[in-house]
């Protein structure tokens, strides 16, 4: 009995053991009370039949639900998911939720972006609706 009790005490304290270092490991993925990190979805990155546009001939001859391609630079964020983007022919407000910005990059007011996005156009305002941004090397 004794080597019994002995025994099961070896096979618990090395299974203890082997959990303990397998919890540590990484790519743990058992219980966390860590937000769990958003899938990032894939996207096309090929050609676009959605015409490139500058910020000026979007404001001129935009149409309310309007896709637009825009190349230039976020300017400024303007608070909450609200960002101003310039190119060499005017601003626009734009709007990017946080899942659309690339994941794992941080976009500085240098940088120069491409936006793909949709145009909402009313009485009170007019902003882009940003679906994608692709880093312009």
């Amino acid at each position: 009995m004794r080597k019994t009790t002995a025994s099961l005490a070896i096979a618990a304290l090395l299974v203890l053991g082997t959990t303990a270092s397998l919890a540590q490991a990484p790519g743990y993925q058992g219980p966390s009370n860590a937000p769990a990190p958003q899938p990032t979805a894939p996207h096309y990155s090929g050609p676009s039949s959605v015409q490139l546009m500058t910020v000026k001939q979007l404001l001129d001859t935009g149409r309310d639900d309007q896709h637009a391609r825009l190349q230039g630079r976020i300017v400024s964020h303007d608070g909450g998911d609200r960002y101003t983007f310039a190119d060499d022919s005017g601003r626009i407000t734009v709007e990017i939720d946080n899942k659309d910005f690339p994941p794992g990059q941080t976009i500085s007011a240098e940088q120069k972006v491409e936006l793909l996005g949709e145009l909402d156009k009313d009485l009170r305002k007019v902003e882009l609706e940003v679906d994608r941004i692709t880093l312009i090397p």
